[in-house]
């Protein structure tokens, strides 16, 4: 690729590897064992009002109401895509990034979506450098690949029907962590606009002296209109109301006609130099004061991807995990981890009425009611260590995760904060914080258990919509304003990607950070 031009031979930029996806999704419809249950989305009928899979979702339904001649064929196969990055070497070992992509179906049933075997590993980007922005760069092939597979199809054999037939498929949607989601949709992840959902339309500041952006008091305009709240002066930002509604949920053909076509100086990646968004929105008109855009995505060459209401998915496995580890270094104050420090302080006499915790006279903290003594801090750790037991498999051994010494958690993997959060933390505060602490922590928490259930009624769904403002704004009337950062902002959308896509486990990271923890053994 790009090969340099000078004296000597000319050598490759950089090197990729892509494997080609049609042969491996034709083989589904070659083999018994899965030919048949590949037409299981079509056929099975959940019980009205609720999403067992992506295929009751909305997103799914609009695309066949849209598509309705690829409807017709239910063995055209539905796609996601998903990548991240991983160092082969280990963490201890020098910096190394590989970034593979995977492609997997979702035509499956319940109980096979998302297995291992169905995982297809189609590009790997091998290191040692990030590919940043030129991720778009080594999509190509697939994109094209994807591209004919909609357009033309190709002839497959249908062992469960004994027949041959053209098939066809089309990708739903990619799932990534957040980092990731930049690159795959263009939209930058960082600063005040990071939130890809409010787009222009976000509420978030600038902490002078945190030196970062606060997501402090964005959620009062998901409430409803005469929900005490907005009128507050007191518990949120000092002297504010807001009147204002929350942002619109903008279609496909919206963004990318209104918004992205109207941007100067944005452009495809034609380059895989790798340079950083930073360095390519320089040129781009209106970057970080209007949009958050440094690139026009390669899916929108996709003849489909303008229709699809929900294209890239905010991952509900980094979600929850820097938002446990922001809530429980916080109340444990570890030290350089906590989001109440010194800083945040300083930045509380400017926003909001909250005489409790301004610094005293003589510049020292006052303790916050959100903060656990170093007794309480004991209590909890022993209680975690010695008290928690779940069945084998289902955790790891926490004891091993903490830090008695230091008072603290440390080394906990994604799915033991899982586990924590959902499981432990609607109840382990209750004797150690004030109620209204604990219930507010408490209600965040059972939020996350709900909106991840295996099965999600739509009655359900709206109902998680409807709290989750009131939820985050109760948190905002106990912690600083430091510790809303945009992970704390990112779970006021997820019931909405729930009912447009159906239930978390089909759209969330875990399955692909397991395959690719299996892809470094090899």
């Amino acid at each position: 690729m790009h090969p340099n031009r000078g004296r000597g031979k000319n050598r490759p930029k950089q090197r990729m590897f892509y494997m080609p996806i049609t042969e491996r999704l034709k083989r589904l419809y070659q083999v018994e064992t899965t030919a048949s249950h590949m037409r299981w989305h079509a056929k099975h009928n959940s019980p009205e009002g609720e999403m067992h899979h992506p295929s009751d979702g909305a997103a799914w339904k609009h695309f066949n109401g849209v598509y309705p001649q690829f409807a017709a064929e239910s063995r055209n196969i539905y796609l996601c895509l998903s990548t991240d990055g991983f160092n082969p070497i280990g963490m201890n070992g020098e910096a190394h990034s590989i970034w593979p992509v995977i492609v997997t179906p979702y035509n499956l049933p319940p109980g096979m979506c998302m297995k291992r075997e169905y995982l297809y590993l189609s590009i790997l980007v091998p290191g040692p450098k990030h590919p940043k922005k030129s991720l778009d760069i080594y999509l190509q092939p697939l994109i094209e690949e994807l591209q004919s597979l909609w357009s033309e199809g190709v002839e497959a054999y249908d062992i469960s029907k004994k027949e041959r037939f053209t098939m066809r498929a089309a990708l739903m949607w990619t799932i990534s962590d957040f980092p990731a989601y930049a690159m795959l949709s263009g939209w930058m992840t960082h600063g005040r606009l990071a939130c890809p959902y409010c787009l222009d339309d976000t509420k978030a500041f600038w902490l002078q002296n945190g030196r970062k952006h606060s997501w402090f008091d964005c959620h009062r305009m998901f409430l409803p209109q005469n929900h005490p709240y907005r009128r507050n002066v007191n518990a949120f930002r000092r002297g504010q109301t807001i009147s204002d509604d929350p942002p619109p949920w903008l279609i496909g053909e919206e963004i990318l006609r209104e918004r992205i076509n109207n941007i100067k100086g944005l452009s495809k990646t034609v380059d895989c130099g790798g340079k950083g968004h930073e360095k390519a929105a320089q040129t781009i008109s209106g970057y970080g004061k209007d949009h958050n855009w440094v690139k026009k995505s390669i899916f929108w060459d996709l003849p489909y991807w303008e229709n699809l209401l929900l294209r890239h998915n905010i991952d509900f496995m980094h979600v929850e995990k820097n938002f446990f580890d922001n809530l429980t270094n916080t109340v444990l104050n570890v030290p350089g981890k906590t989001k109440d420090n010194i800083k945040s302080r300083m930045d509380l006499p400017n926003i909001c009425r909250r005489q409790s915790l301004h610094l005293n006279e003589n510049g020292t903290m006052p303790v916050p009611i959100f903060r656990l003594s170093n007794e309480e801090k004991r209590q909890f750790l022993s209680w975690l260590k010695n008290d928690i037991k779940f069945p084998d498999g289902y955790a790891s051994k926490f004891s091993r995760c903490i830090d008695e010494t230091n008072m603290k958690l440390s080394g906990l993997k994604s799915h033991d904060c899982h586990v924590i959060m959902q499981r432990l933390y609607p109840f382990a505060f209750r004797e150690l914080l004030p109620k209204h602490v604990h219930t507010a922590i408490s209600e965040i928490a059972l939020f996350f258990r709900d909106i991840s259930a295996k099965i999600l009624r739509t009655e359900d769904v709206v109902l998680l919509k409807e709290n989750i403002g009131v939820k985050l704004c109760n948190l905002e009337k106990i912690f600083p304003p430091s510790f809303f950062d945009v992970m704390e902002h990112l779970p006021v959308h997820l019931p909405d990607e729930a009912a447009l896509g159906g239930p978390v486990q089909y759209r969330w990271m875990y399955v692909f950070e397991r395959y690719m923890y299996h892809l470094k053994r090899w």
